[in-house]
């Protein structure tokens, strides 16, 4: 008899971290499998930043820390948000969290009741659904096309809305797709959602520096008519390399921000003491720090669209940020390769995973059953040879 609750089996695995589960079994028989499924940069936290983590260390820094941060961390955070962002915080507006999922987690269980619609436009990180279910909220998806760079429009906005919907969720730059919704894309969907003013925006930036346009990060609470109805999430994962040491954050309404404390201080109260100090010296850093490590991406960005361009059937677009590609793999579906019956793109990415000992992610984990995640957060060596592999499976 099963004693588990409804809720856990209920719940998808990640198969971003699935399928890294499944690279490390074949490596582990001895297989070479080259990764480009994680979402994880390559490049070590900068120095600057371990040595503030040292000094920590090194000053007793070893107690509990406040439920929702640091005083002179949140002000940090404040002065990001100012400096990047053009977005004015106060204190009470700013929640440090175990990481942004933790973010996400705590905005699902405080804004959410059972029923409550979120939109998602479709591809999403891969944990937005299964955290607004748990929360007992309904996803809403919705479809965007690789001819639109995966970007929902205005008018898809509007004909998701029903007198349920409660949030719309996105990310920009986007994990899956690396699409970034310019400012007057933004404003587009701020037209209709002013007209909508119990709605609430779930806006996820922590790919913001991880930005390949030239032109300023465009964030929605800076939106006219937004500010106090988005909740504005980002960390220090991406664009500083230090998704191990696990801190994200956000800006909110001060009502929000003190519910996401309360729920905090029942489940994991503060987060690590050691990794808030140097995030502080990471926030306080002028950003172009780690210019050097977006530079690499860009490069390898161009590099897989190249080598991509060099297989049939790979259909795909110029992602203006992140460090992902996903093209429509559905050219291949209901083709027989190896002996193997291609159905969608779990069966292509699987086939690639076996067949070319390359790791990615299916399309379907992400709401779009059309394509695969590749992550070019790896060596220029290893994308040249994994992209050599899976022509090499495809002929």
């Amino acid at each position: 008899m099963n004693q588990l609750s409804e809720r856990i089996t209920n719940m998808s695995t990640s198969a971003t971290l699935a399928m890294a589960a499944k690279a490390r079994e074949l490596r582990a028989e001895g297989k070479d499998i080259i990764g480009l499924s994680l979402g994880e940069p390559d490049f070590n936290t900068p120095d600057f930043i371990k040595e503030a983590a040292i000094q920590a260390v090194n000053d007793n820094y070893n107690s509990y820390s406040p439920v929702d941060g640091y005083v002179d961390l949140k002000e940090a955070v404040i002065t990001k948000f100012k400096r990047d962002n053009n977005l004015t915080y106060t204190l009470p507006q700013i929640v440090v969290s175990t990481g942004a999922k933790q973010s996400l987690y705590n905005i699902a269980q405080v804004m959410l009741n059972k029923g409550d619609e979120v939109i998602l436009p479709c591809p999403y990180w891969v944990s937005y659904s299964d955290i607004v279910k748990v929360a007992e909220g309904v996803p809403v998806e919705v479809k965007t096309s690789i001819e639109n760079d995966f970007k929902m429009t205005a008018s898809q906005l509007e004909a998701a809305i029903t007198p349920k919907t409660k949030m719309l969720w996105f990310s920009s730059p986007c994990n899956p797709s690396g699409s970034l919704y310019s400012k007057e894309e933004l404003e587009a969907l701020a037209s209709v959602l002013v007209k909508h003013p119990n709605i609430y925006v779930v806006s996820d930036e922590i790919y913001e520096h991880i930005n390949y346009t030239g032109k300023p990060h465009a964030s929605m609470a800076g939106i006219d008519g937004m500010f106090n109805n988005t909740i504005t999430v980002n960390g220090v994962s991406k664009a500083f390399a230090m998704t191990g040491w696990r801190v994200g954050f956000i800006g909110a309404p001060d009502w929000i921000a003190r519910a996401c404390n309360k729920m905090q201080g029942q489940v994991t109260s503060g987060t690590n003491c050691i990794a808030q100090r140097a995030v502080i010296t990471a926030l306080n850093a002028d950003p172009s720090v780690v210019d050097y490590m977006i530079d690499e991406f860009k490069v390898r960005r161009d590099m897989v669209l190249n080598l991509l361009e060099g297989i049939e059937g790979f259909k795909t677009n110029t992602p203006e940020g992140a460090f992902y590609v996903f093209p429509d793999v559905t050219y291949f579906f209901g083709k027989t390769l190896r002996g193997k019956t291609i159905n969608n793109a779990t069966d292509f990415s699987l086939y690639l995973l076996e067949e070319a000992l390359v790791a990615t992610v299916t399309g379907d984990a992400f709401g779009n059953p059309d394509c695969i995640r590749i992550s070019y957060a790896a060596s220029q060596d290893q994308i040249k040879e994994a992209i050599k592999r899976i022509k090499a499976a495809l002929v």
